[in-house]
């Protein structure tokens, strides 16, 4: 056995926090997902590209169950998170939206306040007897806003609606609130959309200080973001998955000429 390898054999094993099986997918007729494979690496960035209506969103609501709210929903396939088949009977709802965030295109918080907001899914979570943040309401409010480099901005005025923030301050706390319940993965859909570049350059810097502790994948539009923003990069074409690799790599030298025409912009 030569050095490499022998290198091979100690590399750790990837883990996937996210691990789809032949996942199809309809709604009504309509087929928008096609036997997707895919293997989310836990605790990396990883961003999903392509064209408008590719399956994207529709992979991101499949995480963490939205879509089958939608009667007219046909799932097939298995979508494992943190090794779990979220689609099992035996699976609770609730225990898949815990570990699984969602953050929508435009910040969504409740109406009511800043302080509430945070404590609003972890006072439901603990009632069901769940794991959550441990600590004073106070203290559990105040290290959620410092985990998204808010707390500063906000400390004075926890007590105002959360719907008087600038749009990249209510985006912010849309994810602060999620992680006092502790989630595993964090699913973004073109987070910045609604942002302005300041805004946008915010979100992106949020999203490189949770890297490690949540596995993040986030649906974007913006081919720069993609490629400042992500680890690993997943281009998906009319329902299903083109390539999947390394996001450096993926914008020198992509494997597939479908890839790089999107990339550069021939369509989408």
């Amino acid at each position: 056995m030569n050095n490499e390898q022998t290198a091979a054999l100690t590399q750790p094993i990837p883990r996937h926090a996210i691990a789809s099986e032949k996942l199809n997918l309809w709604y009504g007729t309509f087929q928008a997902l096609y036997d997707v494979d895919l293997r989310i690496r836990e605790g990396l960035i990883t961003s999903m590209i392509g064209p408008s209506g590719c399956g994207k969103s529709t992979f991101l609501r499949s995480v963490n169950r939205i879509n089958e709210r939608l009667g007219y929903v046909r799932i097939e396939g298995s979508v494992h998170v943190m090794n779990e088949n979220i689609y099992d009977p035996q699976v609770e709802l609730v225990q898949v939206r815990k570990q699984v965030g969602m953050v929508f295109q435009r910040p969504n918080p409740l109406p009511i306040s800043i302080r509430d907001n945070i404590l609003f899914s972890h006072r439901l979570h603990a009632k069901g007897g769940g794991e959550v943040a441990q600590g004073t309401p106070d203290e559990i409010v105040e290290q959620s806003l410092r985990q998204v480099l808010l707390w500063d901005q906000v400390k004075d005025r926890l007590k105002r609606k959360a719907t008087e923030l600038s749009l990249e301050e209510q985006q912010k706390l849309c994810i602060a609130r999620l992680l006092p319940v502790k989630p595993k993965v964090l699913l973004m859909d073109e987070p910045c959309s609604a942002l302005d570049p300041k805004g946008t350059e915010a979100v992106e810097e949020l999203l490189w200080e949770l890297r490690g502790q949540y596995t993040i994948l986030i649906v974007t539009h913006n081919m720069a973001q993609a490629r400042r923003a992500s680890e690993e990069c997943v281009f998906m074409l009319m329902g299903r998955v083109v390539e999947h690799g390394r996001t450096d790599e993926m914008f020198v030298t992509p494997a597939h000429p479908e890839t790089a025409d999107y990339i550069e912009g021939r369509y989408g």
